[in-house]
C-alpha cells in the first residue's frame, strides 16, 4: 500500500522512463555504472540508484542511506525527479530485501538483469532457495526483455521466466536455444586492466579482474537490448578508470597499496583476494568484520578461512554491529581463522576500525597491499542504535596523510 500510495503521489514516473532493473549477489552496482555510461554515450539521458551513488541526469551524489535500494516513497521521488530531468533511461539496483518490502512495486520495467547468485541473507530468507525466489519476483513484473548469466549455476531458474526477448552472457563460448547469446572470448589481464572480445570488437578496460569482465559483458548486453552497437559500447566502457568503492585504489604517495572494496560475502572476499594475490606485493593486510543484528551469522567463520589462506596479517574489527556485540561477532570469524595454518601472532582485534585501518598502515612496507573490505562508498556506520558518518575512502586517506 505505501509502494502504491509514493507511486500515485509521484504520478507513476516509471511510465515515463525506460526502467532497467538489475538485481544478483554481486555486481550489480558496477553493471548499473557501467550500462548506464555506455547509455550516455549513446546520446541518451540517464539516472540510476544503486548502493555507490544516485544519478539523475547530470547530477550524482553518493548514496546516503545505507540501503542499496531505497524506500518505496524515496525510489519513486528519485524516478520522479529523471523524468523531470528529461532522463530517458533509469537503472535500478533491485535487492532481495527491497523485493520482500515491496520496493519494486509499481515500478514498470521495460528490461531485467541477473549478474549473479551465490548465498547471501540466508537467515532473513529463511533458505537460499527462498532467497533465490525473491530475486525471482523480479523477473514476473515484466515479459519484455531479460539478460540472465549463462555462466552461474542458477540461470536456468531464472530462463524459466517467460520474456519477449532474452538475452544471455558468457564469458566462454555457449549456445541456448531460443535465446541470444553473447559470448566473450580471449580474456586477458595486465598491470592495466583487462580485456577481452566480443565478435570482432575488442574492449581494453582499466578495471580488474575476471569478474568485472563478466560485469562489463552484462553492461553489453542491456546496451544491445537497448539497440546500442558494439562500437558505442566499447566507446563507453573504455572511459570508466574505476567503479567507487569496488577495487578503489587510495593513492597519498606512500610507498604501499591500499584497495578499498565493499566485499563481504565468501564469494566477493575469495574475488578481491584472488585479484589482490595476482598483483604485484610482498605482503597482504586485510582489514575487516562483518555485520551484526543477525545478519549471515554463518558466514563469518568463511571470511575468517577466506582471509586466512591470502593474507600475510589480519585485523578483524568492526562493521555495523547493529545491536550484536562486536567482540562475539569477532570472535566467530575468528574461529574460521584458526582453523587454518595463520600465524596467530598476525591476527589483530581492534574494535575501532578508525584504529584498525591506522594498524594496518603502521604494519605495511613498501610493495605491500592492505585491503579494507566490507563498507566501499557506504556513508554511515551502525553502532548499537547509533548511526556515524563513515567513508571508508575519507578516513584511509585522512591517516595516509598523517603517516
Amino acid at each position: 500500500m505505501l509502494s502504491f500510495c509514493a507511486a500515485i503521489f509521484y504520478g507513476f514516473p516509471s511510465r515515463n522512463i525506460k526502467i532497467i532493473g538489475i538485481t544478483g549477489t554481486k555486481g550489480k552496482t558496477t553493471v548499473v555504472t557501467l550500462a548506464g555510461k555506455i547509455l550516455e554515450e549513446a546520446g541518451f539521458k540517464v539516472g540510476w540508484i544503486s548502493s555507490g551513488t544516485i544519478k539523475v541526469g547530470d547530477k550524482e551524489w553518493l548514496n546516503p542511506y545505507h540501503m542499496t535500494m531505497p524506500g518505496r516513497t524515496l525510489t519513486q521521488k528519485f524516478l520522479s525527479q529523471m523524468v523531470s530531468a528529461k532522463c530517458q533511461h533509469a537503472l535500478i539496483e533491485v535487492t532481495s530485501e527491497g523485493i520482500l518490502q515491496s520496493r519494486h512495486k509499481f515500478i514498470d520495467f521495460d528490461t531485467v538483469v541477473f549478474t549473479n547468485l551465490a548465498p547471501e541473507h540466508i537467515e532473513a530468507h529463511g533458505g537460499f532457495e527462498k532467497y533465490r525466489e525473491a530475486k525471482g519476483r523480479l523477473f514476473k513484473t515484466t515479459e519484455a526483455t531479460h539478460v540472465i548469466n549463462l555462466d552461474n549455476e542458477n540461470s536456468g531458474y531464472f530462463l524459466k521466466f517467460p520474456a519477449k526477448r532474452k538475452i544471455g552472457f558468457t564469458m566462454g563460448s555457449k549456445t541456448v536455444p531460443d535465446i541470444e547469446v553473447v559470448n566473450a572470448s580471449d580474456f586477458s589481464e595486465n598491470s592495466g586492466g583487462i580485456s577481452f572480445r566480443v565478435d570482432s570488437t575488442e574492449f581494453d578496460l582499466k578495471l580488474f579482474g575476471r569478474f568485472n569482465a563478466a560485469n562489463a559483458l552484462c553492461a553489453i548486453c542491456v546496451a544491445i537490448s537497448r539497440g546500442i552497437s558494439l562500437e558505442i559500447c566499447k566507446a563507453g566502457l573504455e572511459r570508466v578508470s574505476g567503479i567507487p568503492g569496488r577495487v578503489e585504489s587510495i593513492d597519498e604517495g606512500q610507498n604501499f597499496k591500499v584497495i578499498v572494496d565493499l566485499a563481504h560475502t565468501p564469494g566477493s572476499f575469495e574475488e578481491i583476494f584472488k585479484l589482490a594475490k595476482s598483483l604485484p606485493h610482498d605482503k597482504i593486510i586485510s582489514v575487516f568484520g562483518s555485520a551484526g543484528g543477525g545478519r549471515d551469522k554463518w558466514k563469518r567463520p568463511e571470511l575468517g578461512k577466506i582471509a586466512a589462506k591470502y593474507s600475510d596479517e589480519i585485523i578483524l574489527t568492526n562493521e555495523d554491529c547493529y545491536d550484536e556485540d562486536p567482540l562475539k561477532i569477532l570472535s566467530e570469524i575468528k574461529e574460521g581463522v584458526i582453523k587454518t595454518d595463520f600465524q596467530t601472532q598476525n591476527l589483530y582485534e581492534i574494535i575501532d576500525r578508525k584504529e584498525a585501518i591506522k594498524k594496518a598502515f603502521r604494519l605495511a612496507r613498501e610493495n605491500d597491499i592492505v585491503l579494507l573490505l566490507g563498507k566501499g562508498t557506504e556513508q554511515i556506520m551502525d553502532i548499537g542504535f547509533k548511526k556515524i558518518h563513515w567513508d571508508e575512502r575519507e578516513v584511509a586517506r585522512e591517516e595516509l596523510k598523517l603517516l
